[in-house]
């Protein structure tokens, strides 16, 4: 009797033994199987370590490859906290180096993060500080390098290159327009650590920057540094308001050279007003064109056939009357007898809004249109303005009148260039 119970008791024991095993080994399977993955990523984050190595943004080039927006390297700074042996002390240190306030870089030294970027006061250090925080050799503190935009012609063409943020993203101009193709892809240095932070003798895994895409303009640095220098000339001579000039290819419609007063300098863009960074004026602006706008009317007039600019006349009395109205010439007494050739020469308004008259409010609005006054010109520049017209449904015999000859109309630079 007594051993067929210790018999019996063998048989639990081992019956439990193996029950053991079985849940070990179905929990390894399940471990092995089912959670390695969300394991694997939890252990990861706890040994991995990334250093990051940030991509140049792509240059921007005149149609020469002059660079008119290209980088410069600078070092910025991180920190690993689990390697930091004393936290209060190197934040005080990196602190008083970085004029900063201390309980902020308290703050960061003491997170719970596999790395910290010190931001905004670690970010594109001068080659002084980075020499300085580099010569301490303090324990999880690390310089990396990062690439600063840089404008080597300072206010050239500010408006159109635009300027970008600290973190390199487009923020205006051509930097915005094409910040998906300057935009390159960051690398890193990988490796592995243990529990306090410490490398270990394990592979490293180098991730290369993938630099941003160049954009080539047709813009001509010649022609642009010119016309940058006759702005600047009628600035000191005239003191205006605002000026403007565009360059362009009539046979491509190609922009050589564009450019505007006031302008600023996209290196040092937080020092200037939101106005004068986003007014870039040839795009932006409307005005009325005055006599300019009447090559519209002799070009319709002469397609239309309407006139014979040497046999057909035209007498100038100083003014003419549109709905009660009188639109004057702007010499007094006007031109007598002329030929529409001699009207053009003149650039006599009653002559114009006689032709605009003739052409009638739908055959001149549709030249209008057909020229593209009215519309977007699609220029790949932000903040395109389509100018303002009438609203030809309800235009009356005056508004042709004054628009034969450009008034009360308005529209950009870039379309009256166009």
């Amino acid at each position: 009797m007594f051993f067929r119970d210790i018999h019996i008791r063998i048989k639990i024991v081992l019956l439990l033994i193996i029950i053991g095993f079985v849940l070990i080994i179905g929990k390894v399977f399940y471990i092995q199987v089912f959670s390695y993955k969300k394991l694997n990523d939890k252990a990861t984050s706890v040994w991995s370590r990334n250093l990051p190595l940030e991509a140049n943004r792509g240059n921007i080039l005149d149609t020469n490859g002059e660079v008119l927006a290209g980088n410069i390297t600078t070092t910025s700074l991180v920190v690993i906290p689990n390697q930091i042996i004393d936290k209060a002390d190197t934040a005080k240190k990196l602190s008083t180096i970085l004029k900063s306030d201390y309980k902020d870089m308290l703050s960061h030294v003491s997170k719970k993060t596999s790395i910290e970027r010190i931001h905004p006061e670690g970010r594109r250090l001068s080659y002084q500080l980075a020499d300085r925080i580099n010569s301490l050799k303090l324990p999880g503190v690390y310089l990396v390098k990062e690439a600063k935009r840089y404008y080597p012609n300072d206010n050239l063409l500010s408006h159109t290159l635009g300027f970008v943020g600290i973190d390199n993203q487009g923020l205006g101009g051509l930097e915005l327009e094409y910040n998906k193709y300057l935009t390159g892809s960051n690398g890193a240095i990988k490796y592995i650590s243990d529990a306090k932070g410490k490398t270990l003798p394990l592979a490293q895994n180098y991730e290369k920057p993938q630099n941003g895409m160049n954009v080539t303009l047709t813009i001509n640095y010649d022609i642009q540094e010119a016309l940058e220098r006759e702005l600047d000339n009628a600035e000191k001579m005239y003191s205006p308001d605002q000026s403007l000039g565009i360059v362009m290819n009539p046979n491509t419609g190609e922009i050589l050279a564009i450019s505007s007063r006031p302008n600023y300098n996209p290196n040092k863009y937080g020092n200037y007003s939101i106005e004068d960074i986003n007014r870039n004026l040839p795009v932006w602006m409307t005005y009325e064109p005055g006599s300019t706008f009447k090559i519209i009317t002799l070009a319709s007039s002469l397609q239309e056939k309407i006139v014979d600019l040497e046999k057909d006349k035209f007498y100038d009395s100083g003014s003419i009357t549109v709905m009660s109205s009188k639109l004057h010439c702007w010499k007094l007494g006007g031109h007598g007898e002329e030929t529409y050739m001699e009207v053009v020469e003149n650039s006599c308004n009653p002559g114009f809004v006689n032709l605009g008259l003739k052409l009638g409010k739908e055959t001149l609005f549709k030249y209008i249109r057909n020229f593209g006054f009215g519309i977007k010109t699609g220029v790949d520049l932000v903040g395109e303005s389509n100018g303002i017209l009438f609203n030809e449904d309800k235009i009356t015999d005056l508004e042709l009148a004054t628009t034969a000859f450009g008034q009360g109309v308005s529209v950009t630079p870039i379309h009256l260039t166009v």
